[in-house]
């Protein structure tokens, strides 16, 4: 049973989520630790971030959780498409102490950004910045304290509304003041 309810189904923008993987790759190129694995990270508090941000996500994928983190369902279909058609490859290379699989795009094969608002380019680009230089394990292990991936079951879809949650502890007195503003509003219902 899912402990973590659907709220809210997104539209899926398949070729967004190709395009994204394709700029996000071009974006990260001179990150020495960007791989496969940060890619899923990227993509998901881009994803995320929009949601809070914006109202809505980039792509609208579903995430679920992976023992490494989050990762959209249809990623590797999705790229193993934009492999097919000769735009993005990857390359497997020594990062650290394991074989990395970096996605690289084709030279001239690039994103089409027409796709993307400034506002969601924005979100993706701090996110970006925020990873550049982490490694996988990194950013793997920071992604583990998300309340949503927390909350689901293995390999269980993350619901974006988990966007809206904090991981970190809250102090007693906050906690007493919600419970509280929680009861007056229940009364107030009645």
């Amino acid at each position: 049973m899912s402990r973590v309810p659907r709220l809210k189904q997104f539209e899926f923008h398949r070729e967004k989520l190709a395009e994204l993987i394709l700029y996000i790759s071009e974006q990260c190129a001179d990150d020495p630790a960007y791989g496969a694995v940060k890619l899923n990270k990227i993509l998901y508090y881009a994803d995320f971030d929009a949601y809070r941000l914006l109202g809505a996500p980039i792509t609208g994928a579903q995430y679920r959780k992976l023992s490494e983190g989050p990762a959209p369902r249809d990623l590797v279909e999705v790229r193993m498409e934009l492999e097919d058609a000769g735009r993005l490859r990857l390359e497997e290379r020594q990062c650290f102490n394991r074989m990395q699989k970096r996605p690289v795009v084709v030279e001239g094969q690039g994103a089409n950004v027409e796709l993307f608002s400034r506002e969601e380019l924005s979100a993706v680009q701090d996110v970006i910045a925020f990873f550049f230089g982490k490694s996988a394990r990194e950013v793997s292990d920071y992604s583990h304290r998300e309340p949503g991936w927390i909350l689901a079951e293995d390999r269980e879809d993350i619901p974006y509304e988990t966007a809206w949650l904090d991981g970190d502890p809250i102090d007693q007195e906050t906690e007493e003041s919600a419970v509280r503003v929680g009861m007056e509003l229940l009364k107030a219902r009645r």
